[in-house]
């Protein structure tokens, strides 16, 4: 049962702008939910939803069986934690901690020991226990930062909100702090939705991920689930570093050969990977595969399970070293493929490569609607909706 609940909640301010569309979202209780997606998309207006420092045009947000709609924030029972920390200058790390339940000390009938009792034990548990009696001023990034993270904690709410707290960070600080986060939620087990729009916060902090896009839920699933199977285009694209390999170009059979087209760019397609039924005329289709997916075919003495045929002739134009990994710019035949590879593999501009596509591992999309299309089995027993087929 869904413990935070969001029914198609639509937003549009006072100047016409459309921040939500009908957004329907859902998080169990003690799920972490990842909301991601690029920058005006409707992500922090999602969280701000939530908290009740807005309101919904339309739709309804429930958290916990009842509907908080028109609830002033101090009554909905959520936390949030700000991109700019928002801790109070003038007083000591144990003031910020303790402040909130201080101001509502009679509401939740806790007794100044307990409240000792609390910023205690969340202080030791954020390893800030040393910082009680500093000011913010005094603190490094990553400190002031877990000392707003205990300030939420510290209340104990049925929810948290995390409005991108790491963007601040420098990059060994994030990776830090993300850390603890797993951590504190593998501990305290509560509801967190969390903002970012860094892909890898997302796929590495999330039990499920949220891609919005101009207001507008585009799939929602495990990391993995959104990495492996994008429901279309744009999510495809959206995740994952190096970027996913896209090409627009035409799927073509004669005398019964299947190849994939775009300008000089050929490459032959194993017909068990297509439907049987496609048109002479050509089926107008957008390929993907990630760069993990291409491998060197001359260099590497590895065996692959792929149909000959397969291998494309490339110039290797830049070389990126990614530590134990490289990324290669590849020139194919006018169409510029990115590789990712062990960087032993002694390779270096302007050379000239094999590059041997796992096809198996290729997406498909339609160019019009962006959506994926299943190819292969999955697609000979029906057509797919608006595939661009023509002829």
């Amino acid at each position: 049962m869904a413990w935070l609940r969001l029914q198609s909640v639509t937003k549009v301010y006072a100047d016409g702008t459309v921040a939500l569309r009908g957004l329907s979202l859902a998080a169990a209780q003690g799920e972490f939910l990842v909301l991601v997606g690029p920058s005006g998309c409707g992500k922090t207006t999602t969280l701000r939803l939530i908290a009740g420092l807005e309101e919904p045009t339309e739709g309804e947000i429930w958290l916990g069986g009842r509907c908080i709609n028109g609830l002033p924030p101090r009554k909905r029972d959520v936390a949030m934690v700000f991109q700019n920390y928002a801790l109070y200058p003038h007083m000591t790390v144990y003031d910020n901690l303790a402040f909130g339940l201080r101001m509502r000390r009679r509401e939740l009938g806790l007794t100044k020991a307990e409240i000792d009792q609390r910023v205690r034990d969340v202080a030791e548990m954020l390893g800030i226990g040393r910082l009680l009696d500093k000011k913010p001023a005094a603190l490094s990034g990553g400190e002031r930062q877990r000392v707003a993270l205990g300030r939420a904690i510290v209340r104990r709410p049925a929810v948290f909100l995390f409005d991108e707290p790491l963007s601040n960070l420098d990059a060994q600080l994030r990776a830090e702090v993300r850390r603890d986060l797993k951590r504190l939620h593998a501990e305290i087990q509560t509801t967190m939705v969390y903002v970012t729009h860094d892909q890898i916060e997302a796929m590495t902090l999330g039990d499920r991920v949220a891609v919005l896009r101009d207001g507008q839920l585009q799939q929602v699933g495990t990391p993995q689930q959104l990495y492996d199977r994008p429901e279309n285009l744009f999510v495809a694209c959206f995740l994952g570093s190096p970027r996913i390999n896209t090409v627009e170009g035409e799927l073509v059979v004669e005398s019964g050969r299947v190849q994939f087209r775009c300008g000089a760019f050929r490459m032959d397609v194993p017909p068990g990977l297509v439907p049987a039924d496609v048109p002479q005329g050509g089926w107008r289709l957008v390929w993907a595969i990630r760069p993990e997916h291409i491998s060197l075919a001359r260099e590497t003495g590895n065996n692959y399970n792929v149909a000959e045929g397969t291998d494309l002739a490339a110039r290797v134009t830049v070389v990126e070293p990614w530590g134990r990994e490289q990324v290669l710019y590849c020139d194919c035949g006018g169409v510029e493929l990115t590789v990712l590879c062990p960087a032993a593999l002694a390779v270096r501009p302007g050379q000239q490569v094999l590059l041997r596509p796992l096809l198996t591992e290729s997406l498909w999309f339609d160019p019009t609607t962006g959506r994926r299309m299943e190819l292969g089995c999955q697609a000979r027993s029906e057509k797919v909706p608006g595939n661009g087929m023509t002829g």
